[in-house]
């Protein structure tokens, strides 16, 4: 189907960061409104900790099963069928009251999230070469806002109506983006021919074959495991002594994060000049840092919501300099790589929440930046391996250059 490029500028960009934000922000709806969940199903804060953990689980599987198949099935019906389904998956959410029913359809709705990462790759394809760069930008900046507003939105509307009602409003928002993207979304044929076993093989076969994508990947599990271990006990951190906020207070902190993501891009700067260890280092650096702040100043409001800030920039201004290193790779494959970091981006996040949770049962908001601070000295450790085995490689390539001409000068 063909498109005008003056409607794919004016209204296809901004209805797939729209549609985009709404999505993603499904994952995320939980963190402030864990209390309250567990509450009314009568379970410890550890257990309903891991409403959150699977969504994020669903999400990375569902990631790495279904986002391959963007290249081998028309991507609008494939979105659309998997928006139906999370609409369906949110209205159960919100009736449900069996904790076993939360689990299961916590994860079908985390699955059901992944045409966000569909849309993405899509902004791409519908864009002038020229405005590429600008175009994504402006899909992951609707990403983006949905993740962080999803805690502002979750926490007011939990704390007015009750946290169901997030659930419903959730549902209206969903089938909302259904109608736009019906309505706009291009229908943008497959080019992979193979089968689908062959689709994932070949994702698969990208791991071994680009150091980047590895080392990427590897950073991106360990800061986002970081940033997901610390929205999810800081719920309950909040929750208690000495604060004692609601759910609607705790949500507002989403606010100061969203100040964190929209000063993260000027970070990616440095990558853009080919300065991405300098990058990385100064922003999981700053991850530290934060991490480091709120456990030796506990109590005070201003020291957290610069902690708050301080770790947003860090995981989110890393993310964008990933995605640099990412996209530096063929374009032909650009959805390929996107499936192996953002699978292992959310499985990070998944086993984050889960030691995070861990760690409040064993020890508490104390335990639980120890074991943050240990993920931000693997992120620290995978960012110097990095720059070590890349500057290696470099002197390899160089000696056999030199041999190769002293070779040719001999002959």
């Amino acid at each position: 189907m063909e498109t005008k490029p003056e409607i794919n500028k004016k209204i296809v960009i901004p209805v797939m960061a729209i549609a985009a934000g709404i999505l993603i922000a499904n994952v995320h709806y939980t963190q402030p409104i864990l209390k309250d969940m567990a509450e009314a199903t009568h379970v410890t804060d550890e257990k309903i900790g891991k409403v959150y953990m699977l969504a994020q689980l669903g999400y990375g599987l569902g990631m790495f099963f279904l986002l391959p198949l963007g290249d081998k099935l028309r991507r609008k019906n494939l979105t659309l069928i998997l928006c139906g389904l999370l609409c369906i998956a949110l209205l159960l959410m919100s009736v449900s009251t069996s904790y076993t029913m939360l689990c299961v359809l916590s994860f079908l709705i985390g699955v059901c999230s992944t045409p966000a990462q569909i849309i993405l790759p899509m902004a791409a394809i519908v864009s002038e070469d020229k405005d590429r760069g600008k175009t994504v930008g402006k899909v992951f900046g609707g990403i983006l806002v949905g993740i962080l507003g999803s805690r502002v939105i979750s926490g007011l509307i939990g704390s007015l109506l009750g946290w169901r009602y997030v659930f419903i409003l959730s549902a209206g928002l969903v089938f909302f983006a259904i109608i736009i993207l019906k309505l706009f979304l291009p229908d943008i044929k497959s080019t992979f021919k193979g089968n689908y076993f062959s689709l994932i093989k070949s994702t698969l076969s990208l791991i071994p074959k680009f150091s980047i994508l590895r080392q990427t990947a590897i950073l991106g599990a360990f800061t986002f495991g970081i940033f997901c271990s610390f929205w999810t006990t800081l719920t309950f951190y909040l929750s208690g002594a000495p604060f004692k906020y609601d759910s609607g207070t705790i949500g507002l902190y989403g606010l100061v994060a969203i100040a964190g993501a929209l000063i993260a891009p000027y970070f990616g700067k440095l990558a853009d000049k080919g300065s991405s260890f300098k990058s990385l280092l100064l922003t999981v650096g700053l991850i530290i840092v934060s991490i480091v702040m709120i456990r030796v100043i506990r109590d005070s409001v201003i020291v957290l919501a610069v902690s708050i800030l301080l770790l947003d920039i860090g995981v989110q201004a890393t993310q964008i300099t990933n995605f640099a290193r990412v996209y530096s790779l063929p374009k032909e494959i650009h959805n390929r790589l996107n499936t192996v970091y953002m699978t292992s981006y959310f499985i990070g996040g998944a086993i984050g929440t889960f030691f995070g949770l861990l760690s409040w049962k064993l020890g508490g908001w104390g335990l639980s930046t120890i074991q943050m601070l240990l993920w931000g000295g693997g992120a620290l450790f995978v960012v110097l391996i990095s720059e070590y085995l890349s500057r290696k490689n470099i002197k390899t390539e160089n000696l056999i250059t030199v041999n190769s001409s002293k070779q040719e000068e001999r002959l």
